[in-house]
């Protein structure tokens, strides 16, 4: 079973599932009948244009046979993450000029190992591809994009009203005010029975005479 993927010119992918097992044995950049890949698809004609195996290896044009193998690579197909950082120098650019790494790849060969294939629509069939995928034609393509974007600047934004807070929210915040002066009015009234009995005390030693021998 094969994990196929079908991109149209607009830049909309569409995904199916299929057995395909005309596709085994073809090559990277060779051409494919829909009807090899359903009969929904007559009339089709796609070119493969990439794949890659259950473990995520990418087959390369280049590599032949349906083996993986290491083999050295600049920038660009399977190679596309920046080297990684060796010790406490920092790296001037992300992707040093020059630089070549050794990467695992599959050969070119369509086979059993291979779980996904790319294709691209060179010949349109009698119905649509939005036709045959109903539930996958309300996606995005790049034209309702860029439509999308345009009618998002023209249009002014609007500035939304700012909401009024509601009367028991008002009120609570009321009885909170209230309650915090009660509170202070009660530790000052506190404070001030605390203090009346030293002053009492201090009147009463000064109007006491003093006796005469």
């Amino acid at each position: 079973m094969f994990k196929i993927n079908i991109s149209e010119k607009t830049g909309k992918t569409y995904h199916l599932e299929a057995e395909a097992k005309e596709l085994i044995e073809k090559k990277l950049h060779d051409k494919v009948g829909g009807e090899d890949i359903s009969q929904d698809l007559n009339g089709y004609e796609f070119e493969i244009t990439g794949a890659s195996d259950k473990s995520g290896f990418t087959a390369m044009e280049n590599v032949e046979g349906v083996n993986l193998k290491k083999v050295l690579l600049t920038y660009g197909k399977a190679m596309k993450k920046k080297p990684r950082k060796e010790g406490k120098k920092k790296l001037s650019k992300n992707r040093p000029k020059g630089l070549r790494l050794r990467k695992t790849v599959r050969g070119k060969i369509i086979s059993e190992a291979i779980s996904q294939i790319n294709l691209k629509v060179l010949k349109e069939g009698k119905k649509k591809l939005s036709e045959i995928f109903p539930e996958q034609g309300q996606g995005k393509s790049k034209e309702n994009r860029k439509t999308k974007r345009t009618q998002a600047k023209a249009e002014p934004v609007k500035e939304e009203p700012v909401k009024e807070k509601s009367e028991e929210a008002k009120k609570e915040k009321i009885k909170d005010e209230i309650k915090e002066e009660t509170a202070e009015k009660k530790e000052e009234v506190k404070e001030i029975q605390k203090e009346e009995p030293v002053k009492k005390a201090k009147e009463e030693v000064k109007e006491e005479p003093v006796e005469e021998k």
